[in-house]
């Protein structure tokens, strides 16, 4: 990513390809007065610089006496734009001739192309927003979900940044009291209250292990639940499915062995997403490529958030000992155990395989008989309390790093003090945990750092 420069930048902030309209966004010192000497007001000689800010004004751009469209010109005077310097957004035809006509006509005069998430680079720099703000933006964009919309925005408002804030100024403020008494040293004076710092401290660690406990649940709601669909060969898993997803995805045949590869497909249940994976059946065989298929169900039930256990309604009889196999071999893992083909049970056989195990669930793939129920469940399993209360999530890897350093140093200093060790040595841990606060928000930054962060941003962005 190029140094930020006082330069002024262009780029389409709306998707490449054919619309009704595009959107081309101009920012920089000079993005007005470069608009305007390009810009012919319907309404008169129109001077765009002289305008009010957060105003729309229609027109032509022109190319010398050349009109290459009709736009609507918006206007953003600094400093209250989203990058904090003049913006121009100019809405055209959604040509992409039109586009690419208006971009040059620019790039030729002195404006350069965007480098990615250089708009939202610029907001941070210039106090727009902090730094975990901005990451948010680029998960709102990425967002696929109600949930994953609502963590992003949540952070977007800076609930994340402001309990981040509010715990760096409180150990800032000790930390300076205890670097003055370093400075006090040979006098033996205590200006922090030791008492006070203890009770601060915990107080800090409850936080952070709230925050970095959240993680768990972010990451799944930003990247969808990963639900691997397991059993044996012709237990209904491929046509569980497709019931699913209401479409038929994966192939369906009374032939076991059919599906030898993973077949995976995204869909959102009650605004959560949920990557479900169709695995080949487990048994043994001889066959190798169907053996390969097995090794990769194994591989998948590791990845996976859920396994829904697919059992035949035939072969109930040893459903305790497939039961408990499984969650022998995978005791961490959340396991749903579902009878499929519920309509070759009779009501009495149904009911007693309800009463002999609890949370069971019974339905039928085919007929598309219980699938509301496996939706609710679902929905109950993905403990969404966190979201609903409106508690913050933490949902970026960088920020789950940055917080179990922190977290560390922070117990480091509580053993410190434990077992009354001198000030100048845990001194550094107050310092390591307040650089790592820090790099959550932006106020430690390294040019590699903003590098890595905005160039997964997309461009225009």
């Amino acid at each position: 990513m190029n140094s930020i420069q006082n330069d002024t930048i262009i780029a389409l902030a709306t998707s490449a390809g054919v619309g009704a309209i595009a959107v081309i966004r101009l920012s920089g010192e000079q993005a007005i007065q470069i608009v305007n000497k390009h810009f012919a007001s319907k309404f008169g000689n129109k001077d765009l610089t002289t305008v009010k800010s957060h105003t729309i004004h229609l027109g032509n751009i022109v190319d010398d006496t050349h009109i290459i469209d009709e736009v609507l010109v918006s206007i953003f005077k600094n400093p209250n734009s989203y990058t904090g310097e003049n913006v121009v957004e100019i809405n055209c035809h959604g040509s992409v001739y039109i586009q690419q006509e208006i971009l040059q006509l620019f790039l030729k005069n002195g404006v350069r192309h965007a480098d990615a998430g250089e708009f939202t680079l610029r907001a941070f720099l210039n106090g727009k927003m902090d730094l975990s703000q901005a990451e948010a933006v680029a998960d709102l964009i990425a967002s696929n979900s109600a949930a994953s919309h609502q963590v992003a925005l949540q952070q977007m408002r800076g609930g994340f940044s402001s309990e981040i804030v509010n715990l760096r100024q409180q150990l800032l403020n000790f930390a300076s009291l205890i670097e003055l008494e370093l400075d006090f040293a040979e006098e033996d004076v205590e200006f922090a209250d030791r008492s006070e710092f203890k009770k601060l401290i915990s107080q800090i660690n409850k936080v952070l292990k709230r925050l970095i406990d959240s993680f768990a649940l972010g990451n799944v709601l930003k990247n969808g639940i990963p639900v691997a669909i397991v059993g044996e060969p012709n237990v209904g898993k491929s046509t569980l499915l497709n019931a699913l997803l209401n479409e038929e995805k994966a192939i369906v045949s009374h032939i076991a062995g059919t599906t030898r590869d993973a077949i995976e497909d995204e869909i959102t249940i009650d605004g959560v997403a949920y990557r479900f994976i169709d695995t080949a059946g487990i048994r043994n065989t001889e066959d190798f490529v169907e053996n390969i298929g097995i090794q990769k169900t194994f591989e998948n039930i590791e990845k996976a958030q859920l396994v829904l256990h697919l059992i035949d309604s035939s072969k109930v009889d040893n459903l305790q000992n497939s039961m408990e196999a499984l969650e022998q071999k995978y005791p961490s893992k959340k396991i749903l155990t579902i009878i499929n083909k519920a309509d070759l049970l009779s009501e009495a056989a149904i009911a007693q395989l309800q009463h002999k195990i609890s949370n069971l669930l019974i339905l039928s793939a085919k007929n598309k008989t219980g699938i509301h129920s496996l939706t609710t469940t679902l929905t109950e399993l993905a403990n969404k309390g966190a979201l609903s209360n409106n508690e913050t999530i933490v949902s970026n890897a960088r920020h789950f790093e940055a917080l179990n350093n922190a977290y560390t140093a922070m117990q480091d200093i509580q053993k410190s003090i434990d077992n009354q060790v001198s000030t100048d040595l845990y001194a550094i841990d107050i310092r390591q945990a307040l650089f790592h606060l820090g790099e959550i928000t932006g106020e430690v930054t390294t040019e590699d750092l903003l590098g890595n962060i905005f160039a997964n941003f997309c461009i225009g962005k």
